[in-house]
């Protein structure tokens, strides 16, 4: 048997790994737009318009947690069922996710509504227009979490690569021309309301216009579970940063501001394999094949960042935050570190809600919670002590995704 598998290993391996060079390029042209917005924004808008506005656009980031949460719950329910293309599903099987996709939508856009009074007087903002323009682009974004999911899990990634490039052109592109066709924050999200509103029709056409259907049972609590759990993990990417922003002086805040980068760098880097891997985890048998060469890939590519960092660092801070952070004493090691057990984390994560384990999952909240006592009781007097309680965080989280992970394998094996 395994002289007759041997020939196909390599072509799915290499297949993987076209796949993954594919969404790799996407996902970097979608980010190099973000940092052009970024760019343009903070030159164009005075800085307490530019405050508002990355205020607002971190608020569709978290925001954009239950898109996740679909997208990863229909490419590993999509995946099961083995169809070639998302035009390929029965009607049974798509019309119970689109279905599922709007309810979340739905469900995020009322509570943001509900919620647009606070989110004004915690943002400072004058009127309620900016919060319900985020409304509206989070629903779109939410309901294209389905198209993204029904790709990856039809392992369409050619295609898939062509919406992440939408979203970049549509989205992003929409936000900095209403930036700069009204220069305000408020034209800006209506750019980014009606690009994410095209980026959603872009999906649903690629995706064979899939229709409603009728609900499923238990889909819904899946697409609940595997959101809380990535929300904690997107807490953790930014959980320190604000923590520093709160503890340090303004100097050293804005030094954590710039290590916080390599966090991200670290972070994103490897995303693209997650991407690839995903729907082949929905089977258990490929799932143990699988996931430690796609957790060696990424430790493998993680590594050379904390080594370049470990090697270059004063010119690494020199080159991201200029001349002003020459002197700079930044672990910026210590930052990819950071980073790079959170893409393990991802990977691993993804592996527990593929099994329907629900309870590791808890291990995010708990590691969020290590890190707020370990800052705001003990390691917040300077710099390196906050990064420091991330790393250990972080770290602990990997490590305890791990050992669960290789019990489960010896439970399975007994």
């Amino acid at each position: 048997m395994a002289q007759e598998l041997s020939p196909v290993a390599p072509r799915t391996a290499e297949r993987t790994q076209v796949a993954g060079v594919v969404v790799a390029v996407a996902l970097a042209v979608t980010n190099v737009l973000s940092y052009l917005l970024n760019v343009v924004a903070a030159r164009s808008l005075s800085s307490a318009a530019f405050g508002e506005l990355g205020s607002l656009l971190a608020v569709l980031v978290v925001g954009a947690v239950p898109a996740m949460g679909v997208q990863t719950v229909v490419a590993l329910r999509v995946a099961g069922l083995g169809a070639r293309r998302p035009a390929d599903l029965d009607r049974r099987d798509a019309g119970p996710l689109v279905t599922v996709a709007a309810g979340a939508a739905g469900a995020i856009a009322l509570l943001l509504a509900a919620t647009t009074p606070l989110i004004m007087m915690l943002l400072h903002l004058g009127g309620p227009a900016p919060v319900l323009l985020v409304t509206a682009a989070i629903a779109s974004i939410t309901v294209n979490g389905l198209f993204n999911g029904m790709l990856q899990g039809t392992r369409r990634f050619a295609t898939l690569a062509v919406l992440i490039v939408a979203d970049g052109v549509l989205r992003v592109g929409g936000t900095l021309t209403g930036l700069l066709t009204t220069g305000t924050a408020t034209g800006a999200l209506v750019g980014t309301a009606v690009g994410s509103l095209l980026l959603a029709g872009t999906g649903w056409l690629l995706c064979g216009r899939p229709l409603p259907g009728r609900p499923r049972r238990g889909l819904a609590v899946e697409v609940v579970h595997a959101a809380q759990a990535l929300l904690g993990l997107v807490l953790l990417v930014n959980l320190d940063l604000v923590l520093a922003r709160h503890h340090l002086p303004a100097a050293e805040a804005g030094e954590y501001a710039v290590g916080a980068i390599i966090t991200k760098i670290a972070y994103w880097l490897p995303y693209a394999i997650a991407v690839v891997v995903l729907p082949r985890l929905a089977d258990p048998d490929t799932r143990r094949r699988v996931l430690p060469l796609a957790l060696a890939f990424c430790a493998g590519l993680d590594a050379l960042v904390v080594l370049g960092t470990a090697l270059l660092g004063p010119t690494i801070v020199t080159a991201i935050g200029g001349a002003t952070y020459a002197e700079s004493a930044v672990p910026l090691w210590a930052f990819a570190l950071v980073g790079s057990a959170l893409s393990l984390v991802q990977l691993l994560l993804y592996a527990r809600i593929a099994s329907a384990d629900r309870r590791s999952t808890v291990l995010v909240w708990v590691a969020v919670t290590l890190e707020i006592v370990l800052v705001g009781f003990w390691l917040h007097d300077s710099l390196a002590e906050v990064v420091g309680a991330a790393v250990i965080a972080t770290g602990a989280l990997a490590l305890a995704g791990l050992v669960i992970e290789l019990r489960g394998r010896a439970a399975r094996r007994g």
